[in-house]
């Protein structure tokens, strides 16, 4: 049974290895708490309550959080739509099953201020002879320069570019392909990358992927967060510091440099505009200075006070002082 369902997932959702990967761990996790394995599971038997029952194990016996929660629960679900596609269960025990809460976060970003610095120290370090150097720089340029995630640039082959290296096909979520322009800094440190492959043979075997080892193979995620980290950290970026916040980062400077919100989706690889839209929220600053120089009622303020404080200022000059 679940090796046909991670099969289904693979083949016909088109999920990623990572995300099979979290399936079988959160169903092994489940048969394990019923206490059956894969062979001696019957589906037919389970109900509503055992499902509750595990969700309140897993929140107050291992106290794991409600996103957690969650995404676990979710992957009993997509394994139940499965068996009742396969005529093997019939009812729907999970139709009463609501999501926990989930405090709201908003994105993490590094402030433009801040990643000016960084982009400083990539530009500094790109025209280096020394193949990690220029790897590990370009590995940051590439989240801050497609808005990329961790997976799918590890996934990213050197034959996903165009002939000039201006744009990269990325595979996203569910094998969805976009296609993403590669500005010009990003685009010479690319190419100095790949001759830099090829002049000191790197990769002498049939590997394509874009982000190698010394020894010439695909790099691991470890190793790119390792390498971001590093990076914010020498200039002195505060908090979390992950490929993801490069990402948040992306969206959020093309926001408020004024990118259209379905413009950022489509370059982000969200499935809905809504999964873009708390971006918003980390633009308070600029929608306050818009809000300054456009509301009616701002406007006006401004004509009545800015003579009032002349004014007042004239006043004042001409009282006789002590």
């Amino acid at each position: 049974m679940l090796p046909e369902f991670l099969t289904y997932l693979e083949a016909e959702r088109r999920y990623s290895p990572l995300t099979i990967r979290n399936y079988r761990r959160d169903i092994e996790r489940f048969l394990a708490w019923l206490g059956v394995d894969e062979a001696s599971f019957d589906p037919s038997q389970l109900r509503t309550e055992d499902i509750r029952e595990w969700i309140l194990y897993r929140t107050e016996k291992s106290h794991i959080g409600p996103a957690s929660m969650n995404r676990e629960v979710s992957s009993l679900r997509a394994l139940w739509h499965y068996l009742r596609r396969q005529g093997i269960v019939t009812q729907d025990i999970f139709r009463s099953v609501r999501s926990l809460r989930t405090p709201r976060r908003l994105p993490v970003f590094v402030p433009e201020s801040r990643m000016a610095y960084v982009i400083a120290d990539i530009n500094g370090r790109a025209g280096s002879e020394d193949f990690v150097t220029v790897r590990d720089a370009l590995t940051v340029a590439m989240f801050y320069g497609c808005g990329i995630r961790l997976a799918e640039l590890i996934a990213l082959n050197r034959n996903d570019f165009s002939d000039d290296y201006r744009q990269v096909r990325i595979r996203g979520k569910g094998d969805k392909e976009r296609i993403v322009p590669l500005v010009d800094p990003l685009r010479r440190i690319l190419v100095h990358y790949l001759q830099l492959i090829e002049r000191q043979n790197i990769c002498n075997s049939q590997e394509k992927a874009l982000i190698l080892t010394l020894k010439g193979t695909r790099i691991s995620r470890s190793v790119v967060r390792r390498i971001v980290e590093q990076a914010l950290n020498k200039e002195g970026v505060q908090g979390k510091k992950s490929p993801h916040v490069l990402r948040h980062t992306f969206a959020t400077h093309l926001l408020n440099h004024g990118a259209d919100m379905r413009e950022i989706q489509e370059l982000l690889g969200h499935s809905s505009l809504q999964a873009t839209q708390v971006y918003t929220h980390n633009s308070i600053t600029r929608l306050q200075e818009i809000y300054v120089k456009a509301h009616p009622r701002e406007r006006r303020k401004e004509e009545i006070e800015t003579p009032c404080d002349a004014a007042t200022v004239d006043t004042q000059a001409r009282l006789p002082h002590d």
